[in-house]
C-alpha cells in the first residue's frame, strides 16, 4: 500500500498518513485535498513510501495540482525556513506557495517534465552576494536583470512596491506578479511560468520566497533593510535570511539593494561575505540640525525650519514634515541626554499612570527620576508634537498653502481620502511610511519636527531606524533643497553620518555599539511570549525553567506588555539560537490536551514589543 506523508497549515510538526488510492498518482512536492478533523483541507505530500496495509488510515480525497509545486531543493529549503523560524513546515509552505490552479487551467502530462527548476544543492560557484548602495542603485538592478541569460526573480516589500517594479521591469521582458495585488488565477499561472522558462521575470513579495527559478538565474532583493519582509504570520523569518540561503544552496546570482543597508547587511559586507557594490555620492541637499535643547515647547516649527520651508513655497516646491506619535521614553529638555537602562543602554519606557521607567530588555523597573542622570538638569518630559498639532501650526504659519495630513497607518476611506489630498498639497505632515509619496528630488523641502522621539525608542534597532528614515528624506530633497532634522540630541553620531552623506561612519558607530552590548549581529535575540485567559503562571514558569535550563543562552525575566495580557521573556543566544530553543521548548510547542495558556516564539525580531 502507498502512504502519503501529508502536512497542513496547522500549529503540528508533524505529518499526517493517509492511503493513496492506486489511480491517484501523487509526489511529494504535490498539493492534495484530505480529510482532517471531520472537513476536507488542502496539505502538501512531503514523502510517499510503501506500507502495509493498515484500516485505519484515511483515504487521500484528490490531487490539488496535476504536478508538484515544489522541487526536492524546494521543499528541503522550506524545511530549513521552519525549522530557523520555529513554524511548522506546514504553515510555512502554505505562505509560501501560490494559489491552487481551477481544473481548467492545469498542464498536460507532458508539460510535467519541465515543471520542475534546475536548482541544485551546493556553493554556487563562490559567487558572493552582492549589496548595491547609493545613487542609481535600482537603476543598477534593473540594468542588470536586463543583462541576465535566465529568468529572475525580484521580491520587494509590499504590493504597492510590486505594482511599481511590475511597470518598470516591463521593458526587459514578460513580467509576472507572484503578489496578493495579482488574482488568485494570475499568480498560479505566474508561477507555472517561471518554472517552465516562460516568463522573463517575475515580481513578488515575501510570500514568493520558493518560487521557481532555473540555475544561473537572479534572486534580487529590493530594500533589503525593510522591516516589511518580515510580515506577521508564519513563516517568522526575514526575507533576507531565505534568499541568502538559497543563494548559497544553489548557483543562483544574489543582489540586494538598499539606500541604508540593515546592520547585519553592514556587517556580512565588512566581513567579506557580501560584496558591496556602491557608487559615486548623489547630488545631496543641505542638511543643518537646529538644537532644540530648552524649545520646541510652543511652536513646533523653529526658525530655521519656517525659513526653508518658505523658501521653498515661494519657489512653487513642495515640503514633507516628518513627525511622530511616539512619546515613549524621558529624555531632558536641557541637555538632550535620554533616560536608559544601566544595564542595557536601551531607552527606558515611560507608563505615565503607573509614573514608572521600565527597560523592555531586562524588565528592570525605576521610578521617574527628579534629575537628568547626565546633566542633573530638573527638564524631563515626554512631550511630542502629534501629527494634528503640526498641521494646525503649518496652516496657522502658512495660511495660502495647501496642507494635507498622511499616516500610512490609516484605513479605509480616511486612508484614501488623505491620499489624494497628500499627492497634491504644497505641504505633507506625515508619519513613518509618508515618504513613499514621494520620489527621488522631488522635494523642494524636508523636516523633521521631533525625531529624537524615533531615537528614544526602548528598541536596539532604534539609531538605525531613525537613520534610515532621515536618509530616505534626503533622498527625496532636490540638491537645491533643504533638509532641517530639530533635534534635543544634535551631536548624535547618525545625524552627523546624514549631513556629511557618509554611511561608513554611522555603521562604524552603530557596530561599535551592538558589540559593546551583544545585539545582532553579534549574538541573535528571540522573544518567547506566553499568554491566555486564565491563569498562565504554571506555564510561565515552566517555559522560563526550561530556558534557563538550556546552555548557551541568556535568559532576561519575563516582563508583562502593555495591556497585562501576556509575559515576555527576551533570550540571547548564538548562532544556533533556533536550534537551541526547539530543545528546550520542544514539549510546550506541541499540543497538550490540557493546558492554560499558549506560548509562541519570535526569533530574530524586527520589531520590538513597546
Amino acid at each position: 500500500m502507498r502512504i502519503a506523508e501529508v502536512v497542513f497549515d496547522v500549529p503540528v510538526p508533524h505529518p499526517f498518513s493517509y492511503r493513496v488510492c492506486d489511480d491517484l498518482a501523487v509526489a511529494p512536492g504535490q498539493r492534495v485535498r484530505a480529510p482532517l478533523h471531520g472537513g476536507a483541507r488542502v496539505g502538501l505530500v512531503i514523502a510517499v513510501r510503501d506500507g502495509a496495509h493498515d484500516v485505519r488510515l484515511k483515504t487521500l480525497t484528490a490531487a490539488v495540482d496535476d504536478a508538484p509545486v515544489l522541487s526536492a531543493a524546494q521543499l528541503d529549503l522550506a524545511r530549513w525556513i521552519a525549522a530557523q523560524g520555529l513554524s511548522t513546515l506546514g504553515s510555512t509552505c502554505a505562505a509560501l506557495l501560490p494559489p491552487p490552479a481551477d481544473a481548467s487551467a492545469r498542464r498536460s502530462d507532458a508539460a510535467r517534465a519541465i515543471a520542475q527548476p534546475g536548482e541544485r544543492a551546493g556553493d554556487a560557484d563562490g559567487v558572493k552576494p552582492r549589496l548595491l548602495v547609493g545613487h542609481g542603485r535600482e537603476r543598477r538592478l534593473l540594468e542588470q536583470i536586463g543583462r541576465a541569460s535566465g529568468s529572475s526573480l525580484v521580491l520587494v516589500p509590499d504590493v504597492d512596491a510590486a505594482a511599481r517594479w511590475a511597470g518598470r521591469l516591463a521593458k526587459v521582458g514578460r513580467v509576472v506578479r507572484l503578489d496578493s495585488g495579482a488574482d488568485d488565477g494570475e499568480r498560479a499561472e505566474a508561477w507555472r511560468a517561471l518554472a517552465e522558462g516562460r516568463a522573463r521575470v517575475a515580481v513578488g513579495t515575501r510570500s514568493a520566497l520558493l518560487a521557481p527559478l532555473a540555475a544561473g538565474g537572479l534572486l534580487a532583493l529590493v530594500d533589503e533593510h525593510e522591516a516589511a519582509h518580515k510580515p506577521p504570520g508564519a513563516p517568522r523569518i526575514h526575507a533576507r535570511d531565505v534568499v541568502l540561503e538559497r543563494a548559497r544552496r544553489a548557483p543562483l546570482s544574489l543582489v540586494l539593494t538598499s539606500a541604508t543597508p540593515s546592520v547585519e547587511s553592514w556587517w556580512r559586507a565588512d566581513a567579506r561575505r557580501i560584496e558591496l557594490e556602491s557608487a559615486a555620492p548623489a547630488p545631496w541637499p543641505a542638511v543643518s540640525v537646529a538644537d532644540t535643547r530648552g524649545i520646541l515647547r510652543r511652536e513646533p516649527i523653529t526658525p530655521p525650519l519656517a525659513r526653508v520651508m518658505r523658501d521653498a513655497l515661494g519657489a512653487g516646491r513642495r515640503v514633507f514634515l516628518g513627525v511622530s506619535r511616539l512619546t515613549a521614553a524621558l529624555a531632558c529638555d536641557e541637555c538632550g541626554g535620554i533616560v536608559r537602562c544601566e544595564q542595557c543602554s536601551l531607552a527606558l519606557a515611560y507608563a505615565r499612570a503607573a509614573a514608572t521607567l521600565t527597560c523592555r530588555l531586562c524588565a528592570a523597573t525605576t521610578p521617574l527620576p527628579d534629575l537628568c542622570p547626565s546633566c542633573r538638569g530638573r527638564r524631563l518630559s515626554p512631550f511630542g508634537w502629534s501629527p494634528e498639532r503640526v498641521e494646525h501650526a503649518v496652516r496657522r504659519r502658512f495660511p495660502k498653502a495647501s496642507v494635507a495630513r498622511y499616516d500610512p497607518d490609516a484605513r479605509g476611506a480616511r486612508a484614501e481620502a488623505q491620499r489624494r489630498a497628500a499627492a497634491h498639497a504644497e505641504v505633507v505632515v506625515g508619519t513613518r511610511g509618508a515618504l513613499k509619496l514621494f520620489g527621488p528630488a522631488s522635494l523642494g523641502a524636508a523636516g523633521f519636527v521631533t525625531p529624537d522621539q524615533l531615537f528614544r525608542l526602548p528598541d536596539f534597532r532604534a539609531g538605525e531606524r531613525a537613520f534610515a528614515q532621515l536618509w530616505a528624506a534626503a533622498e527625496r530633497v532636490r540638491p537645491d533643497g533643504a533638509l532641517v532634522v530639530q533635534s534635543q540630541n544634535p551631536a548624535h553620531y547618525a545625524l552627523a553620518a546624514l549631513a556629511a552623506q557618509d554611511l561608513r561612519a554611522f555603521y562604524r558607530e552603530e557596530l561599535k555599539f551592538r558589540a559593546e552590548l551583544g545585539y545582532p549581529p553579534f549574538r541573535r535575540l528571540a522573544i518567547v511570549t506566553v499568554s491566555g485567559t486564565g491563569d498562565v503562571e504554571p506555564l510561565l514558569a515552566g517555559v522560563t525553567a526550561a530556558l534557563r535550563g538550556a546552555p548557551g543562552l541568556t535568559v532576561y525575566p519575563p516582563i508583562a506588555d502593555r495591556k497585562g495580557r501576556a509575559r515576555r521573556i527576551v533570550v540571547k543566544g548564538g548562532d544556533e539560537l533556533s536550534e537551541s530553543l526547539e530543545a528546550a521548548l520542544g514539549e510546550f510547542r506541541r499540543p497538550a490536551a490540557k493546558t492554560r495558556g499558549i506560548m509562541d516564539v519570535e526569533v530574530d525580531p524586527v520589531e520590538w514589543p513597546l
